[in-house]
Formats: C-alpha cells, structure tokens, sequence
C-alpha cells in the first residue's frame, strides 16, 4: 500500500494559508509506471463445484476486512509523514476492522468501500448509489467474485471484458492478492448474479496477474487484477455473456459510471446498483487515482468504471474499478487509472 500523510492535518494547513484547492488544480504525485515485464501472475488451483454452495456464499464477507489501517505519527512541529502499512486481515464477520489503538489519532486512512446509502431511482446521469433497473449488457457483464483469502471466504465484484481469450475478467488487485500477501483461492466469478441465481454459471480462475507494485506493497496505483478463468459447460466466458469494451490513457475527468455489488448495510448484496457522475483528481495528493461520488458499501471492491456509458445498451468502455475511501470521506470512491500497467497486464492476461 501506498504510505499516507496525516490527511486532516494537511488539509488543514493547506486550507488555512491557501484557501481549499479545487480538484483540478490537484499536482499529482509522480507515480513511475512499472516496466512492461513487471507484472505477476498466478497459476490458480480450480475451485471445486460443490465449494461455493448457497450457504457458504450467504456467509462470505464483504472484502474490505481486509484492508490496511494506517499508523501515522504527526510531528508536533509539523507536517511529517511516518507511516507503515501492515495488513490487518480479519476472520471475523463483523460489519468493519476494528481500529488499532492508535486508530483515532491515525488521520485519515483508505478503507475499502464504507458509506451510505442513497435511494434507488432508474437511470439518472449524476447518483452516489441507485439500483440498476435498465437492464442491458451491464447486468449480464457484471457479476459477483467469491474467493477465500487465508481461510476466509469474502466477495468482491467484477467484470467480463472483450478478450482475444473470451476469458478475461477484470477486478481490483486486493480481490486477487492481498498486497504482498496471499493469492485468493476458491476464486469464481458469477456474471449477471442476482438474488442468489447463477443464470450464466460460474468460472473459476486458472490463471491471475497484479502489478509488480501492488504485490509488491499493495500501492494503491495498482489495486487492479485481471483473472483468467475456465469454460464453465464448455462455454468461454465471452461466448456466454460477450464483454465490455476496455481503454487505456482515456482523458481524465470523465462522466463514469461505476456498478457493483455492495454488500455491507444497507445493501445485501444480492442486486447490482451503480454510480454515476464526474470522476475527479484525488484532492488528497496520495495517488493518481480518480475520485466518484458514491455511496456503495463494501462487496462493490473490484465492480467496473465504465466510460461513453449507453445507459440505453449497458456498455460502455471499462477505465477503472472500484478500489478504496478514505476514513475521512466515506462518499467518494476511489479507483486506479488505467496507463500503461494495465495495458500490459490485459495483455498478458489475454494471451494466457
């Protein structure tokens, strides 16, 4: 993961002597893309059929117990940063991580998918968190990831995507490998999952890629994974329900819409809902991802971005997926942009 600053204490000063900046006047960090060869891939053990039973899927938690919480000591004579990442994996099924003892003096930190909910609606240009009524593509493409994580079942979201392998699912990285942690295992994805039915069947992965940065410290830059998973009833994926367009480089600043499945209350996660609106620059200055507003809760971790979204047909072009919040700012959700890191794991994930 990504260090972070003290968040409050930073706004805060710059509020005080420069007035609040505007988003886009945000200078972002210089991230150094990893090389093409940079990336690390997985050979994944084939979940067992009679694994995810209905049961067992009903139990799965919402995969953010997973996330990091951050120690950050404040200089009393200033602003320096010192902050060490260190997984705090969760068993139990409790609806958030319990905080460190040092959690309410920590500042602000990245928290996968906390917040609240907003009412449903049908297809509305600009929401924070409605459930997806319209049909189309969308609903077929998205889909609901199961998977064990050290002996913990949790879900995430996710989406099939036009490959030259028809095989391809995309997701964020933290739903195929904790950081510099364990690989998932029992990893299958249910596209077009609603209320428990598996209309199109479900596929398992054979093979996983993350970027060298997020295996390597989980840098939030990178929080994105591509899976690619088996025939299910001898159909490839993108035979059974084709896939969404995906882009790379794409302008920021964008109109995007962002789906998935959240799972913690109020959401159950048994119905696809989404966000839409204007992505913006992290005001926070901690990554070069792009800000939504929305609402969704955790189980939303990994669900699609789409942009040039046709509310009308249910595509669109994938540039990004659901990644973190910070502790100070449960309605906005933060997703990595998609350069050349990306590319090159779709890439490789592609030819596998």
């Amino acid at each position: 993961m990504s260090p972070c600053l003290p968040l409050l204490a930073l706004a805060a000063l710059v509020a005080g002597l420069t007035g609040v900046p505007q988003p886009g006047a945000v200078t972002m960090p210089a991230m150094p893309s990893p090389a093409a060869s940079d990336i690390v891939d997985h050979v994944a053990a084939s979940a067992l059929g009679t694994y995810w039973t209905p049961e067992r899927m009903e139990r799965a938690l919402p995969i953010d117990l997973l996330s990091t919480v951050r120690q950050v000591e404040v200089a009393t004579a200033g602003i320096l940063p010192a902050a060490v990442a260190s997984p705090v994996p969760s068993p139990s099924p409790s609806p958030a991580p319990s905080p460190s003892p040092d959690a309410a003096s920590a500042g602000p930190r990245r928290v996968r998918q906390a917040g609240l909910a907003r009412r449903p609606g049908m297809p509305q240009a600009r929401t924070s968190g409605s459930k997806w009524n319209a049909g189309g593509a969308v609903t077929s493409t998205t889909g609901r990831v199961f998977l064990t994580m050290d002996g913990v079942d949790f879900v995430c979201s996710a989406s099939a995507v036009r490959s030259a392998n028809k095989d391809v699912v995309v997701t964020a990285g933290h739903c195929v490998k904790n950081g510099s942690g364990s690989w998932a295992e029992n990893w299958t994805f249910v596209p077009g999952y609603r209320a428990g039915q598996r209309p199109y069947g479900a596929y398992t992965a054979r093979r996983m890629f993350v970027a060298g940065p997020w295996a390597r410290g989980g840098n939030d830059d990178y929080d994105l994974g591509m899976v690619a998973v088996t025939t299910a009833n001898g159909r490839h994926l993108g035979d059974a329900v084709g896939g969404q367009e995906i882009g790379f480089n794409a302008r920021r600043g964008l109109r995007t819409y962002g789906f998935g499945f959240p799972a913690d209350p109020p959401y159950n996660g048994e119905h696809l809902l989404y966000c839409a609106g204007v992505v913006r620059a992290d005001p926070q200055g901690q990554t070069r991802d792009q800000g939504l507003r929305c609402d969704l809760t955790a189980g939303a971790s990994g669900g699609p971005w789409l942009t040039g979204f046709d509310p009308a047909t249910g595509r669109g072009t994938l540039t990004s997926v659901s990644s973190f919040k910070y502790s100070n700012d449960h309605r906005t959700m933060y997703g990595p942009y998609f350069g050349a890191a990306a590319r090159d794991l779709f890439q490789a994930a592609q030819r596998a």
